[in-house]
C-alpha cells in the first residue's frame, strides 16, 4: 500500500488489553473520517499466547494482537495506535514504526500518555482543561 491522503478514508483506532491472568484482547474501531463523528466499525480479537512483559519492549508484545485484529479490517488510510511511533528523533522504532513496516497502513499516528525520556520530538498535546500533555509522534505525515 503505498502514501495515503489522511481523511479521504477509513481510519482506525487500536489497542491491546492484556488481563492479569494471560493472552490479550485487541480492539479497532474503524471511523468513515479524522473526526471519529462516524463509526463504520469495530473488530476484537483473542490472542491467548502472548509474549510476557518486558519493560522498554512494549513494541514486541503488542503487534501480534494488533496485527491480528487489523488482518480483519478493510485497508486504512490511517491508524491511531497507542503509545510512541518512534522513541526518539533518530527513528529508533516504537510500536507505530513496527506497525507501519508490516505495510497494511502507511500513515500512523502515536498518542502516549506517558513521557519517554528520548521522545524529544514528540508534539505535547493538551485536551480540554487538562494540564497533562498526551505526546503525538507519527509516520507517515508531517509535524
Amino acid at each position: 500500500m503505498g502514501p495515503s491522503t489522511p481523511g479521504r478514508g477509513i481510519v482506525a483506532a487500536v489497542d491491546v488489553h492484556f488481563p492479569p491472568d494471560g493472552g490479550a484482547r485487541a480492539a479497532v474501531v474503524l471511523a468513515g473520517d479524522m473526526s471519529f463523528q462516524k463509526i463504520v466499525g469495530m473488530r476484537s480479537v483473542w490472542v491467548s499466547d502472548v509474549a510476557p512483559y518486558v519493560p522498554g519492549r512494549f513494541f514486541e508484545r503488542e503487534p501480534p494482537p494488533l496485527l491480528a485484529v487489523l488482518a480483519a479490517v478493510p485497508a486504512l488510510d490511517l491508524l491511531l495506535v497507542d503509545g510512541y511511533v518512534a522513541l526518539d528523533p533518530d527513528g529508533t522504532p516504537g510500536l507505530g514504526v513496527h506497525v507501519a513496516r508490516t505495510g497494511l497502513v502507511s500513515t500512523v499516528v502515536g498518542v502516549a500518555k506517558t513521557p519517554f525520556r528520548a521522545a524529544t520530538h514528540a508534539v505535547p498535546v493538551l485536551r480540554g482543561t487538562s494540564t497533562r500533555p498526551l505526546h503525538v509522534t507519527a509516520t507517515g505525515v508531517d509535524r
